[in-house]
């Protein structure tokens, strides 16, 4: 062999040897949609063992903090079709949806306009939204009963009154769901007076409808009170958990959600490891035998799911949860209820 081809042969070996070498050593940057295998891994071990299955492939792919469940077959000893949404919420986002705010013609807050679910999501994009606060509709306007805070602006206040008979007036502080200025999540109850001050409360005001009303709410009373200063926020009825312990003041909040019979519902709440649950359930047998169930079943069933504050927002018709514009449970309409406002999870 002549000293030219021995060079050459060793050369192409130390090159190739050498290229063999860098690749081994190079990283490939993760690429979009190819996801790391630890995100396979199951991120809510104890709601799996209560029985509740993931079912986050049924509806494509979601955030990596954010997973599905489907409900065991029975909840509280009823038959069940129930949906739950949980969040990290040190990564995710809480929103409420909704054209609302004061209206000087309509002499109320809410707006002129409701939406479906799959309307609120071909709007929003959203992998998460259920149905959110109460309504009505009066003269060509949708008023709104329940607080809505979004961006720190208050857009409508709780209701603040209640009469069967516009004589005798009753002054009940309703349940919000806030996230507050830190990012701290909290239910309370408020109460918006004529001063337009929001104030916020750790107990509910005890009115009764088989008593006389109490006083107007104020700084001092049910407790001493704080202006609510919340970036984003949601009323409902019947605050279902404060600080770990079941409430469910649906009788000191004083409007009917037929609290005591099996319905379709939604909540939302916060556990401690500050993970969101947003709560569906069917009900009225639109599958034969799910009745619904009661605001003290979803509240037994949040605690039991880790929530420490919880609220029971609109439920019936209007409850629903779609995920990636996906229906949960079937409306029990029979057709999604418009709505005037969401809560949504991104």
């Amino acid at each position: 062999m002549s000293m030219i081809r021995f060079w050459t042969k060793l050369l192409l070996a130390v090159v190739i040897s050498s290229t063999v070498a860098c690749k081994e050593e190079t990283h490939v940057p993760p690429q979009w949609g190819i996801e790391d295998p630890a995100d396979d891994r199951e991120k809510n071990e104890d709601i799996v063992k209560l029985g509740w299955t993931n079912v986050g492939d049924t509806f494509g792919k979601l955030p990596n903090y954010i997973s599905v469940y489907k409900s065991p077959s029975t909840l509280q000893n009823k038959q069940a079709i129930a949906y739950i949404a949980v969040a990290d919420m040190t990564k995710a986002t809480f929103d409420v949806l909704g054209d609302i705010g004061y209206d000087a013609t309509a002499g109320g807050y809410g707006g002129k306009s409701v939406n479906t679910l799959t309307q609120f999501y071909e709007k929003n994009n959203r992998p998460i939204i259920i149905n959110a606060g109460l309504f009505y509709y009066a003269n060509a306007f949708y008023f709104s009963q329940n607080l809505v805070v979004r961006n720190g602006v208050l857009l409508a206040p709780n209701q603040n009154y209640y009469s069967k008979d516009w004589v005798t007036m009753w002054y009940p502080t309703l349940g919000a769901f806030s996230q507050m200025q830190d990012n701290s999540f909290k239910v309370s109850w408020t109460y918006f007076t004529s001063d337009k001050v929001n104030y916020s409360y750790n107990k509910p005001a005890p009115n009764d409808i088989n008593k006389a009303p109490l006083q107007v709410p104020n700084a001092t009373f049910p407790e001493t009170a704080t202006v609510l200063n919340a970036k984003t926020a949601i009323g409902g009825v019947g605050v279902l958990l404060k600080d770990g312990d079941v409430k469910n003041t649906y009788v000191e909040e004083m409007l009917d959600v037929s609290s005591t019979s099996n319905q379709p519902r939604t909540a939302i709440g916060i556990r401690a490891d500050k993970k969101m649950v947003l709560f569906v359930c069917e009900g009225r047998n639109v599958t034969p035998g799910v009745a619904g169930l009661t605001t003290l079943d979803v509240a037994n069933v949040m605690k039991a799911l880790g929530c420490v504050d919880a609220l029971n927002l609109d439920g019936g018709g209007s409850s629903g949860m779609l995920v990636n514009g996906k229906e949960t449970i079937k409306p029990s309409g029979g057709t999604q209820r418009a709505v005037l406002t969401g809560v949504s999870l991104h």
